[in-house]
């Protein structure tokens, strides 16, 4: 790889490049339909193609209440989009390879002994296309990950309940029809307008048995242990964690970010839907009040979240703390531990075995990376990233096309460092004094590298961000 101060692209290879960005914005982007479109008007502005549609399917009130799971959409293959190996147009010889370890070494050890980068930093890149390390620094050295951690909980639960899985929200009866009982499943995006659906047909099932006044109850046991994140009660990065919450507990109408939360989400959620019985004619004697469902439930109604896949996109494009746990307790029901913080570390740990990646030394205390005792490596995060763009491992895709790209969506929209913007894809990472950032590249040469950079004890995360997308960035060539 030369030094990055002779890396100029031809105008051929320019025009290679744009090409590459507008397949990795248009292909697989992320799940938002208004970022799509901001993606697809800045390429077209920089003389981009493109436009495939990438809206998940479940998302909108229809798809959303469909009586079942429809499959996730499959992602498009990683690695056959790679352009062929760049050589020189002269007579001359060939140039040496962009992405030996040599030439990876040689431009990055500079940029990672950045001081901003503080005195604990370590790598690890991989060429994907062969499974070979081309670079590590403390590679293996558990570190504290933050966010990226959010790229094993996506793993884990995609290998665990499969992409197409959906999370319910169900209304079930007592025999007798006059007590209901509105059962959290775990979906923290359960939202309004499915929530009056789930109204509507909770209503007209009673009308059909001529019940208009009911006894309301709300059943939050599906998770255990505490409902408080380590990280305390009351911040804006996360609400409590209960199987039942509408918007995430979020007391405005944000829907991505930080945002004041209810102290009590699965209680608001319970009189937001009283409220709407109501308006539908339907009225409750006393509550909403805290209660397990019957034994043997007569189900009423039930309303589903997006799959699986679309929800581990939209956690990885916006680092959402909330999907974040709700999806690693997903990952314990489906291995039949608690849905707690502990279960959902022992599940976790459980599915990224047996992926076969290497997680010695690795901890999962959280979901979402807010918990500084979750410890990763470099050289883990890069092997779940190769391993989720292993043809043998297609329900892992979502992993890679979740990932936000540098200077277009999510937590890189506002970031990137010369010549990356809509090549890089990574997932940030950000607590105080830790800054991290992993996720793919493609190398001027047209080789898929997975990379991961850790820094631990950094000054300032305003300092420490662009040192790490000067890295990202120098991988690009």
């Amino acid at each position: 790889m030369p030094d990055r101060g002779t890396w100029q692209f031809t105008a051929g290879a320019a025009v290679i490049g744009l090409a590459i960005a507008a397949a990795a914005v248009t292909a697989a982007g992320p799940w938002d339909s208004g970022q799509r479109k901001a993606e697809r008007d800045r390429a077209a502005s920089l003389g981009r193609t493109g436009g495939t549609h990438h809206q998940a399917p479940g998302r909108g009130v229809d798809a959303a209440e469909a009586p079942g799971p429809a499959p996730a959409p499959s992602a498009p293959g990683v690695l056959a989009a790679a352009p062929a190996p760049v050589t020189r147009s002269d007579t001359g010889p060939a140039d040496p390879p962009a992405t030996s370890s040599a030439s990876v070494a040689k431009v990055l050890a500079p940029l990672l002994d950045d001081p901003a980068l503080g005195p604990v930093r370590t790598a690890s890149v991989v060429d994907v296309g062969t499974g070979k390390q081309l670079y590590g620094r403390g590679a293996t050295t558990p570190m504290t990950p933050a966010s990226t951690i959010k790229i094993a909980t996506a793993a884990a639960v995609l290998s665990a309940t499969g992409p197409d899985h959906r999370i319910p929200t169900t209304v079930v009866a007592a025999s007798d029809f006059h007590g209901i009982t509105l059962v959290g499943g775990g979906d923290p995006t359960l939202d309004m307008p499915r929530l009056r659906s789930l109204a509507d047909r909770t209503a007209h099932a009673l009308r059909d048995r001529g019940v208009t006044t009911v006894r309301l109850a709300y059943d939050t046991t599906l998770y255990k242990g505490p409902v408080a994140h380590p990280i305390g009660a009351g911040n804006d990065n996360i609400a409590p964690v209960t199987s039942l919450m509408l918007n995430e507990g979020r007391l405005d109408d944000s829907t991505e970010g930080s945002a004041d939360r209810g102290a009590d989400p699965a209680g608001d959620a319970a009189r937001a839907f009283v409220g709407l019985l109501s308006e539908r004619g339907v009225n409750t004697e006393a509550g909403p009040t805290s209660a397990k469902a019957p034994a043997k439930p007569f189900p009423l109604a039930t309303t589903h979240s997006a799959p699986v896949s679309a929800l581990v996109e939209r956690m990885l494009t916006n680092s959402d703390n909330d999907i974040a746990e709700a999806l690693a307790r997903q990952t314990a029901i489906a291995g039949g531990r608690p849905a707690s913080f502990a279960g959902a570390e022992a599940a976790v740990t459980e599915q990224l075995k047996r992926l076969k990646l290497p997680v010695a030394g690795a901890r999962f205390a959280d979901g979402s990376g807010l918990n500084r005792a979750d410890k990763v490596s470099a050289a883990f995060l890069t092997a779940v990233l190769s391993r989720a763009a292993d043809p043998a491992h297609p329900e892992l895709r979502p992993v890679l096309t979740g990932l936000p790209i540098a200077g277009f969506t999510g937590t890189l929209s506002g970031r990137s460092s010369a010549g990356s913007a809509g090549l890089v894809r990574a997932k940030t990472g950000t607590l105080s004094h830790v800054d991290t950032l992993a996720g793919t590249v493609l190398s001027r040469d047209g080789r898929l590298l997975a990379f991961a950079f850790l820094a631990g004890d950094t000054s300032s995360a305003s300092v420490a961000r662009p040192a790490l997308d000067r890295l990202a960035a120098a991988l690009v060539g």
